[in-house]
Protein backbone atom coordinates (compact mmCIF):
# COMPACT_ATOMS: atom_id res chain seq x y z
CA UNK A 1 0.00 0.00 0.00
CA UNK A 2 1.17 3.81 -0.98
CA UNK A 3 1.62 6.31 1.25
CA UNK A 4 -0.79 8.29 -0.11
CA UNK A 5 -3.43 5.17 -0.09
CA UNK A 6 -2.06 4.48 3.52
CA UNK A 7 -3.31 8.11 4.95
CA UNK A 8 -6.67 7.53 2.61
CA UNK A 9 -7.26 4.30 4.42
CA UNK A 10 -6.63 6.00 8.23
CA UNK A 11 -8.77 8.92 7.60
CA UNK A 12 -11.32 9.28 10.12
CA UNK A 13 -14.98 9.22 8.61
CA UNK A 14 -15.17 13.20 9.39
CA UNK A 15 -12.12 15.11 9.03
CA UNK A 16 -10.99 16.70 12.11
CA UNK A 17 -14.11 15.10 13.96
CA UNK A 18 -13.18 16.63 17.82
CA UNK A 19 -11.55 20.29 16.89
CA UNK A 20 -14.63 20.71 14.80
CA UNK A 21 -17.19 18.95 16.93
CA UNK A 22 -16.26 21.57 20.38
CA UNK A 23 -16.01 24.46 17.77
CA UNK A 24 -19.52 23.85 16.61
CA UNK A 25 -20.86 23.39 20.27
CA UNK A 26 -18.91 26.36 21.18
CA UNK A 27 -20.76 28.18 18.74
CA UNK A 28 -24.08 26.79 19.43
CA UNK A 29 -24.03 27.45 22.74
CA UNK A 30 -23.24 31.00 22.16
CA UNK A 31 -26.13 31.72 19.86
CA UNK A 32 -28.36 30.00 22.85
CA UNK A 33 -27.11 32.03 24.89
CA UNK A 34 -27.31 35.60 22.78
CA UNK A 35 -31.18 34.38 22.36
CA UNK A 36 -31.76 33.83 25.67
CA UNK A 37 -30.31 37.07 26.71
CA UNK A 38 -32.49 39.22 24.19
CA UNK A 39 -35.54 37.24 25.35
CA UNK A 40 -34.80 37.88 28.61
CA UNK A 41 -33.89 41.84 27.99
CA UNK A 42 -37.09 41.97 26.16
CA UNK A 43 -39.22 40.61 28.60
CA UNK A 44 -38.00 42.83 31.34
CA UNK A 45 -37.83 46.06 29.48
CA UNK A 46 -39.99 46.08 26.31
CA UNK A 47 -42.72 43.32 26.61
CA UNK A 48 -44.92 42.02 29.45
CA UNK A 49 -44.01 38.60 30.39
CA UNK A 50 -47.43 37.89 30.17
CA UNK A 51 -47.04 37.64 26.38
CA UNK A 52 -43.67 35.96 25.56
CA UNK A 53 -42.51 34.55 28.96
CA UNK A 54 -39.29 34.78 30.35
CA UNK A 55 -35.99 32.53 30.37
CA UNK A 56 -35.28 32.76 33.84
CA UNK A 57 -39.15 32.04 34.96
CA UNK A 58 -38.99 29.17 32.37
CA UNK A 59 -36.21 27.79 34.17
CA UNK A 60 -37.71 28.19 37.62
CA UNK A 61 -40.62 26.26 36.32
CA UNK A 62 -38.81 23.60 35.06
CA UNK A 63 -37.34 22.97 37.55
CA UNK A 64 -40.48 22.76 39.78
CA UNK A 65 -41.87 20.51 37.43
CA UNK A 66 -38.88 18.23 37.70
CA UNK A 67 -38.37 18.20 41.62
CA UNK A 68 -42.48 17.53 41.59
CA UNK A 69 -41.72 14.41 39.14
CA UNK A 70 -44.97 15.62 37.31
CA UNK A 71 -42.25 16.84 34.37
CA UNK A 72 -41.67 13.60 33.60
CA UNK A 73 -44.93 12.13 33.86
CA UNK A 74 -46.43 14.39 31.54
CA UNK A 75 -42.88 13.89 29.08
CA UNK A 76 -42.94 9.77 29.52
CA UNK A 77 -46.89 10.24 28.72
CA UNK A 78 -46.18 12.25 25.06
CA UNK A 79 -42.69 9.92 24.58
CA UNK A 80 -44.83 6.56 24.70
CA UNK A 81 -47.55 8.04 22.48
CA UNK A 82 -45.14 8.67 20.14
CA UNK A 83 -42.42 6.08 20.12
CA UNK A 84 -45.35 3.60 20.17
CA UNK A 85 -46.96 5.59 17.05
CA UNK A 86 -43.28 5.58 15.24
CA UNK A 87 -42.89 2.27 15.68
CA UNK A 88 -46.09 1.22 14.39
CA UNK A 89 -45.99 3.13 11.63
CA UNK A 90 -42.59 1.66 10.60
CA UNK A 91 -43.52 -1.61 10.90
CA UNK A 92 -46.36 -1.35 8.77
CA UNK A 93 -45.08 1.59 6.28
CA UNK A 94 -42.39 -0.66 5.17
CA UNK A 95 -43.17 -3.76 3.88
CA UNK A 96 -46.02 -1.97 2.35
CA UNK A 97 -43.30 0.57 0.41
CA UNK A 98 -41.22 -2.35 -0.34
CA UNK A 99 -44.93 -4.39 -2.02
CA UNK A 100 -45.19 -1.02 -3.73
CA UNK A 101 -42.21 -1.07 -5.33
CA UNK A 102 -42.55 -4.94 -6.09
CA UNK A 103 -45.57 -4.66 -7.98
CA UNK A 104 -45.41 -1.76 -9.93
CA UNK A 105 -49.52 -2.70 -11.45
CA UNK A 106 -50.37 -2.82 -7.86
CA UNK A 107 -48.70 0.35 -7.07
CA UNK A 108 -50.17 2.24 -10.03
CA UNK A 109 -53.65 1.16 -8.78
CA UNK A 110 -52.95 2.02 -5.02
CA UNK A 111 -50.93 5.24 -5.66
CA UNK A 112 -54.04 7.50 -6.22
CA UNK A 113 -55.48 6.48 -2.92
CA UNK A 114 -52.20 6.62 -0.88
CA UNK A 115 -51.00 10.10 -2.08
CA UNK A 116 -54.78 11.06 -1.19
CA UNK A 117 -54.73 10.15 2.68
CA UNK A 118 -51.30 11.89 2.57
CA UNK A 119 -52.32 14.87 1.06
CA UNK A 120 -55.25 14.95 3.51
CA UNK A 121 -54.10 17.28 6.85
CA UNK A 122 -54.62 14.03 9.13
CA UNK A 123 -54.79 16.54 12.13
CA UNK A 124 -58.75 16.13 11.02
CA UNK A 125 -59.03 12.72 11.57
CA UNK A 126 -58.63 13.22 15.58
CA UNK A 127 -61.58 13.73 16.69
CA UNK A 128 -62.86 10.57 14.78
CA UNK A 129 -60.03 8.56 16.78
CA UNK A 130 -61.00 10.38 19.99
CA UNK A 131 -65.17 8.57 19.17
CA UNK A 132 -63.35 5.25 18.06
CA UNK A 133 -61.03 4.89 20.81
CA UNK A 134 -61.35 7.06 23.69
CA UNK A 135 -59.06 9.22 25.46
CA UNK A 136 -56.38 7.65 26.57
CA UNK A 137 -53.36 5.83 25.22
CA UNK A 138 -54.17 4.19 21.85
CA UNK A 139 -55.90 7.28 20.40
CA UNK A 140 -53.06 9.27 20.30
CA UNK A 141 -50.84 6.30 18.94
CA UNK A 142 -53.03 5.70 15.83
CA UNK A 143 -53.26 9.73 15.88
CA UNK A 144 -49.45 9.59 15.80
CA UNK A 145 -49.08 6.20 13.37
CA UNK A 146 -51.68 7.93 10.49
CA UNK A 147 -49.24 11.09 10.44
CA UNK A 148 -45.65 8.72 9.93
CA UNK A 149 -46.61 5.74 8.03
CA UNK A 150 -47.21 7.41 4.74
CA UNK A 151 -43.31 9.28 5.19
CA UNK A 152 -41.89 5.28 5.56
CA UNK A 153 -44.56 3.88 2.52
CA UNK A 154 -43.56 6.96 0.44
CA UNK A 155 -39.94 6.98 1.18
CA UNK A 156 -39.58 3.16 1.12
CA UNK A 157 -41.18 2.81 -2.16
CA UNK A 158 -39.16 5.68 -3.92
CA UNK A 159 -35.70 4.28 -2.48
CA UNK A 160 -36.33 0.84 -4.13
CA UNK A 161 -37.40 2.64 -7.24
CA UNK A 162 -33.78 3.78 -7.35
CA UNK A 163 -32.22 0.35 -6.51
CA UNK A 164 -29.18 -0.22 -9.63
CA UNK A 165 -31.11 -2.82 -11.94
CA UNK A 166 -27.60 -4.08 -13.24
CA UNK A 167 -26.84 -5.04 -9.30
CA UNK A 168 -29.68 -6.79 -8.84
CA UNK A 169 -29.71 -8.66 -12.28
CA UNK A 170 -26.00 -9.53 -11.71
CA UNK A 171 -27.28 -11.18 -7.87
CA UNK A 172 -30.03 -13.49 -10.18
CA UNK A 173 -27.36 -14.24 -12.44
CA UNK A 174 -25.19 -16.02 -10.03
CA UNK A 175 -28.31 -17.34 -8.89
CA UNK A 176 -28.56 -15.64 -5.75
CA UNK A 177 -31.42 -16.58 -3.33
CA UNK A 178 -34.00 -13.92 -3.10
CA UNK A 179 -33.22 -13.80 1.17
CA UNK A 180 -29.79 -12.88 0.33
CA UNK A 181 -30.21 -10.58 -2.61
CA UNK A 182 -32.71 -8.45 -0.17
CA UNK A 183 -29.93 -8.60 2.75
CA UNK A 184 -27.05 -7.57 0.39
CA UNK A 185 -28.09 -5.69 -2.10
CA UNK A 186 -31.83 -4.19 -1.17
CA UNK A 187 -31.88 -3.67 2.06
CA UNK A 188 -27.98 -1.87 2.47
CA UNK A 189 -29.69 0.66 -0.84
CA UNK A 190 -32.56 1.25 1.52
CA UNK A 191 -31.07 2.50 4.68
CA UNK A 192 -30.03 6.02 4.04
CA UNK A 193 -34.03 6.47 2.53
CA UNK A 194 -34.80 4.55 5.98
CA UNK A 195 -32.64 6.84 8.32
CA UNK A 196 -33.70 9.84 6.41
CA UNK A 197 -37.71 8.80 7.20
CA UNK A 198 -36.79 8.64 11.08
CA UNK A 199 -35.41 11.70 11.08
CA UNK A 200 -38.70 12.89 9.22
CA UNK A 201 -41.27 10.89 11.04
CA UNK A 202 -39.85 11.76 14.86
CA UNK A 203 -41.32 15.41 14.77
CA UNK A 204 -44.30 14.06 13.04
CA UNK A 205 -44.97 11.67 15.48
CA UNK A 206 -44.99 14.36 18.24
CA UNK A 207 -47.30 16.20 16.43
CA UNK A 208 -49.73 13.44 16.52
CA UNK A 209 -49.38 12.82 20.08
CA UNK A 210 -49.62 16.36 20.90
CA UNK A 211 -52.72 16.79 18.73
CA UNK A 212 -54.35 13.92 20.35
CA UNK A 213 -53.64 15.42 23.34
CA UNK A 214 -54.98 19.18 22.93
CA UNK A 215 -58.51 17.62 21.95
CA UNK A 216 -58.75 14.63 24.43
CA UNK A 217 -56.71 13.67 27.53
CA UNK A 218 -55.58 13.99 31.09
CA UNK A 219 -52.28 13.94 30.88
CA UNK A 220 -49.30 14.92 28.28
CA UNK A 221 -47.26 17.95 27.31
CA UNK A 222 -50.09 18.95 24.79
CA UNK A 223 -52.53 18.40 27.87
CA UNK A 224 -50.17 20.89 30.12
CA UNK A 225 -49.52 23.01 26.89
CA UNK A 226 -53.07 23.73 26.62
CA UNK A 227 -53.98 23.51 30.39
CA UNK A 228 -51.25 26.51 31.11
CA UNK A 229 -53.14 28.08 27.90
CA UNK A 230 -55.93 28.49 29.77
CA UNK A 231 -54.77 29.90 33.00
CA UNK A 232 -52.99 32.37 31.02
CA UNK A 233 -49.76 30.42 32.18
CA UNK A 234 -47.50 31.41 29.46
CA UNK A 235 -44.58 30.67 31.48
CA UNK A 236 -46.07 26.86 31.46
CA UNK A 237 -46.57 26.99 27.73
CA UNK A 238 -43.18 27.75 27.29
CA UNK A 239 -41.89 25.10 29.63
CA UNK A 240 -43.59 22.50 28.01
CA UNK A 241 -42.65 23.86 24.68
CA UNK A 242 -39.15 23.77 26.12
CA UNK A 243 -39.16 20.07 27.17
CA UNK A 244 -40.91 19.41 23.76
CA UNK A 245 -38.12 20.60 21.99
CA UNK A 246 -35.63 18.47 23.76
CA UNK A 247 -37.26 15.36 23.34
CA UNK A 248 -37.33 16.27 19.49
CA UNK A 249 -34.06 16.99 19.74
CA UNK A 250 -32.67 14.35 21.57
CA UNK A 251 -34.53 11.76 19.16
CA UNK A 252 -32.67 13.50 16.35
CA UNK A 253 -29.26 13.48 17.76
CA UNK A 254 -29.83 9.12 18.35
CA UNK A 255 -30.88 9.36 15.11
CA UNK A 256 -28.09 11.22 13.76
CA UNK A 257 -25.58 8.94 16.04
CA UNK A 258 -27.23 5.73 14.36
CA UNK A 259 -26.38 7.24 10.72
CA UNK A 260 -23.30 8.18 11.55
CA UNK A 261 -22.24 4.55 12.77
CA UNK A 262 -24.36 2.98 9.75
CA UNK A 263 -23.58 5.69 7.04
CA UNK A 264 -20.23 6.95 8.48
CA UNK A 265 -18.12 5.36 5.10
CA UNK A 266 -20.30 7.84 2.84
CA UNK A 267 -18.14 10.72 4.33
CA UNK A 268 -15.01 8.70 3.81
Amino acid sequence: MTGGARRKAARPAFPGTTKTAVRLAIDRLVLLAVVLAVWEAAAVWLIDPLWIGQPSLVAARLWQLAISGEMWRHAWTTLLEAGLGLLLAFAVGVPIGILMARSKYGAAVAEPYVMALYSMPRVALAPLFIIWFGIDLFSKVMMAFSIVVFIFILNIHEGLKTVDKDIVDLFRTMRAPTPYLIRKVLVPWIEPWIIASMRLAIGSALIGAIVGELIGSSRGLGWYIENSAGRLDTIGVFAGLVVLVAIAALANAGVGWLERRRLGWRNA
